[in-house]
Parts: structure tokens; C-alpha cells; sequence
């Protein structure tokens, strides 16, 4: 039964309740004593009566709804985005156009538009509109809208099931799903902040199409500022308001492409002055007090990040390393978090190239342990800067990597007996360790030997490259190599 109903229904039993109450409290009355009952007929003449009651009376005086919410699109035409979703040939035109529509699932960051979007593309095919949130409700609401569905499908209409914040769905909450979107009972609209191919399960994406949903550009941020201070119905266009060009600047800047955030701030700010005044730079500051960066530690935006840190790093750009590690840290980013990747980084994409790599980043998390946050901060910079600059070279990571395939891949043969230890006098017997060379008997400290097991006899790991300290070791290695080509064993003089 509709929640319209239901609200009458109480309605009714309320209203009777009084009426009972009023008479039975009647000296007067005559039946003042007796329960009172009530004929069918009687019934249907005051649900006549309340009916009119119901539906007649002045509407509520109710408080008016966030700018946000007000300032909504109601056509397709004011929706704004990239052109692959509002253009021709865009998501917009082809969900319209197809018969029946697909399930979607739209990706993008908050206040993108996504909430929107699904009740646009739901009037525009005509179709039942039902609000669903991860948060609230479970698998008892969504049997009860697929039941109503059901029904109204057997008239012809179609139900359009949008779910909020779907990610937050566990595998069995996601499961209930598909037999209704796979037969058509519903067509799902999916939102989410966080990756489908990590948080929705693979048989209900497989069903659905991905929209990815940018943030908004500051041309289209811009365009919603004029249409609010301009709209004289919805938005604040009764104040006669306008801007400072570098205050609209600002409030683009600080929304990060989040619409919803934009109009906040823009509704706090004119509260605080008058009618036919200009918003200037210093009120948009002062109704934001403290910008709020967006991130979260453990979902697709936290990865996002330090993976763009990473690449910074590896790619030689201090800037960009410092504004991707400054995000995570004011994003509420552990600094012990980066520095774990730092020593990951030194590591792996530096390796012998520079040495004091690690050196340096250790330095770093000694003085933040001993200084704390935030001058504790700067030696973490300063060790940022340090290994974006640095020399590059993954050649110790192949080496790593590919010695741990062999051992992994191929027989584990014995150890060569010439390289073993012989602590005992049995060992010593059995001739362990009797033809083992002792490299500093011989010249340059080296001399021609086997250590690998006899499978691997020859095999070669380690490549350093011509750049900073691998410069060094290729020269070293490569005199060994000649060595170990002639058979070097002169004995070292002295």
C-alpha cells in the first residue's frame, strides 16, 4: 500500500479518537458513559467528511529546503557534464532512446551529479522512480519494491530502483538483486563513490553499464553559481546578488568539482550580508572557516593518491610528489603510512642507483618519531624531494624478482659441496668445504668460481645500468666477468 495511504488511514483513526474522546467527556451527552460504535455507514460518510478535510486545508508552512537540493536540474537540458554523458550520442541520449533501458552504475566522486542524473533519466523514459539507500535499508525493502514492482510491471510500468552508496552492499545484499534486474522487473540505477570493479560483485556489473562521473569543471561550477544568485524562485535571486570575478574564482577552487559543496558555501555566504550586495572573496572565505579536503583512508580515493605519489616519485617530479603527499596528509593520512611507501620506493625504483636512498629516508622517520607533527613533517618533505631527484634504476627489483622465480619455478638442487661449511670431522672427511677458495688468497680479491647450484650454472640476475652509483658496479662487474673468463686464479702477493 502506498505511504499516502497509510498517512490518511492514521489520519482517519486519529480524527475518530478525538471525536470519541470529545463526546464520551460530555456530561451532556447522553451516551457519555456507553462505549460508542460506529455504523459502516457511518464510516464511510466521515471518511467523506475527512477526505475533504485532508485534501482541502491549507498547505504547511514548511521550512524551505537546503540551495542545494532546490537548485536540483528538473530537465535533461540543464543537466551539466562531459559531453560523453550530456552530448549526442552521451549516456543521456542512448538510455532515453533504448527500449527497455539498461542498468547503470554511476561512478564518481560526491556531488558529481549522480543522484541527479538518475531521476532525470527516470522522468524521461517514464518510468516509476524508487530511492534506495545502502546505508538504511536491506534485503526486506528491496523484496518489498521488487513485490510492488512486480505488480505495476503487469500494467505496463516500468520501475526505475536507485540505489545510493551501492558499494556499501555486502556480496548476499548485491545477490538480491539479480534475478529482478536480469528478468526486467526493475532497472537498476547504481551510485558510488568507489571503484565497481572492487566493491560491486562481478555477476550484477556484468549486468549493468559503468558510467564514470568526472568532477565538475569550474566552467560548469561557475554556470551553477550565476543560475543560483539568478533564479528568483529556487535560488537567490530575490537578494539581487552578484559577484567579485575573483570570488567566484575562489568558491570554484574550493568546491574541488563538488556542486553540492559550491552551493553550501554559497548559501552560508549570503546569509551574512545584505540584499543587493556583492559577494566578495573575503565572505567566501569566511563561510568556509576550514576547507575540507576530500579523501578517504580506505577506499578508491586514498589508493588513487598514493599510487600518484608513487608515479611522481618514480617520474622525477618533486612538485607533484609534494602535492600528493600534502593531499593524504590533510586528508587525515597517517605520515608513517608514506613513509612505509618511501621505503618501498627507495627500494624498488632506486635500488643501487643511489644507496644513501634508504639512508635518507630513514633519517626522515628518526626526526619525525623524535619531532612530531607538524615540524616533524618537513624532514619527510625534505626526503620526498630527495628521492624524486634521485637516480632511477629497478635492476636490484628484477634481479629480486626473477631469482625468486627460479627458486620458485625450477628444482632446488644442493647446495655445491666446495661452498659448504665442515664444523665436523666427519664433514671434513666426506671432503665438504676442501675446494673452496678463499677470494682475498687471491688477486684483486677475486678468483673464478661456481656458487650457483648445477641447474643454474651461469645464470644471471643482477643488470646494473649506466646511471649514477650502478655506473660503478657495472665497471666492477664487468672486470669480474673478464676475470671469471680467463680462469683468474693468480695468487694475491704479499
Amino acid at each position: 500500500m502506498a505511504p499516502q495511504v497509510f498517512a490518511f488511514f492514521d489520519y482517519v483513526v486519529d480524527s475518530v479518537r478525538i471525536d470519541e474522546r470529545s463526546r464520551a467527556e460530555d456530561p451532556a451527552s447522553a451516551g457519555a458513559r456507553k462505549a460508542l460504535r460506529i455504523e459502516p455507514c457511518q464510516l464511510a460518510a466521515f471518511i467523506e467528511v475527512r477526505m475533504s478535510d485532508l485534501f482541502n486545508k491549507p498547505e504547511l508552512d514548511l521550512p524551505a529546503a537546503p540551495l542545494a537540493e532546490r537548485m536540483r536540474p528538473k530537465m535533461l537540458s540543464e543537466f551539466l557534464g562531459p559531453d560523453e554523458l550530456s552530448g549526442p550520442g552521451g549516456i543521456l541520449a542512448s538510455f532515453s532512446e533504448a527500449d527497455p533501458p539498461p542498468s547503470l552504475l554511476l561512478w564518481g566522486p560526491p556531488g558529481c551529479g549522480k543522484t541527479t542524473l538518475a531521476r532525470l533519466l527516470t522522468e524521461n523514459v517514464h518510468c516509476r522512480f524508487v530511492s534506495f539507500s545502502a546505508v538504511l535499508h536491506g534485503v526486506k525493502e528491496i523484496r518489498r519494491i521488487v513485490e510492488e514492482a512486480s505488480f505495476l510491471r503487469i500494467g505496463g510500468e516500468r520501475t526505475v530502483l536507485f540505489v545510493d552508496e551501492i558499494h556499501r552492499f555486502n556480496k548476499a545484499q548485491q545477490d538480491a538483486f539479480l534475478p529482478y534486474v536480469e528478468n526486467g522487473t526493475i532497472i537498476l540505477i547504481g551510485a558510488t563513490t568507489e571503484n565497481p570493479s572492487f566493491e560491486v560483485i562481478p555477476a550484477l556489473l556484468s549486468r549493468c553499464r559503468v558510467v564514470r562521473m568526472p568532477p565538475l569543471s569550474k566552467q560548469h561550477l561557475s554556470l551553477i553559481c550565476q543560475r543560483a544568485i539568478g533564479d528568483s524562485e529556487q535560488g537567490l535571486g530575490k537578494k539581487n546578488l552578484r559577484f567579485k570575478p575573483e570570488a567566484i574564482d575562489v568558491l570554484c577552487e574550493l568546491s574541488n568539482g563538488d556542486a553540492r559543496t559550491l552551493l553550501n558555501i554559497l548559501e552560508l555566504a549570503s546569509a551574512r550580508i545584505p540584499d543587493h550586495a556583492e559577494i566578495t572573496e573575503t565572505d567566501i572565505m569566511s563561510a568556509v572557516q576550514t576547507r575540507t579536503i576530500f579523501h578517504d583512508k580506505a577506499g578508491d580515493y586514498h589508493y588513487n593518491l598514493i599510487s600518484a605519489f608513487h608515479k611522481s616519485m618514480r617520474g622525477s617530479d618533486p612538485d607533484a610528489a609534494l602535492h600528493y603527499f600534502w593531499r593524504m596528509i590533510e586528508g587525515g593520512d597517517d605520515p608513517l603510512f608514506l613513509l612505509r611507501r618511501m621505503f618501498n620506493f627507495a627500494s624498488e625504483d632506486i635500488g643501487t642507483a643511489d644507496p644513501q636512498a634508504m639512508l635518507v629516508v630513514n633519517a626522515a622517520l628518526s626526526a619525525f618519531q623524535l619531532m612530531g607533527p607538524p615540524e616533524g613533517l618537513l624532514p619527510i618533505g625534505n626526503a620526498v624531494v630527495y628521492l624524486a631527484t634521485a637516480p632511477k634504476s629497478n635492476a636490484v627489483y628484477r634481479a629480486f624478482s626473477a631469482a625468486h622465480a627460479d627458486v620458485v619455478d625450477k628444482e632446488n638442487m644442493p647446495v655445491p659441496d666446495h661452498i659448504i661449511n665442515a664444523p665436523t670431522r666427519m664433514m671434513k672427511e666426506m671432503g665438504f668445504g676442501s675446494q673452496y677458495k678463499y677470494p682475498h688468497d687471491f688477486k684483486y680479491h677475486y678468483v673464478a668460481e661456481e656458487y650457483l647450484p648445477e641447474n643454474l650454472r651461469g645464470a644471471r640476475y643482477y643488470f646494473p645500468e649506466e646511471i649514477g652509483f650502478e655506473r660503478e658496479l657495472l665497471k666492477r662487474m664487468e672486470f669480474w666477468c673478464r676475470l671469471k673468463e680467463r680462469g683468474h686464479r693468480e695468487p694475491r702477493q704479499g
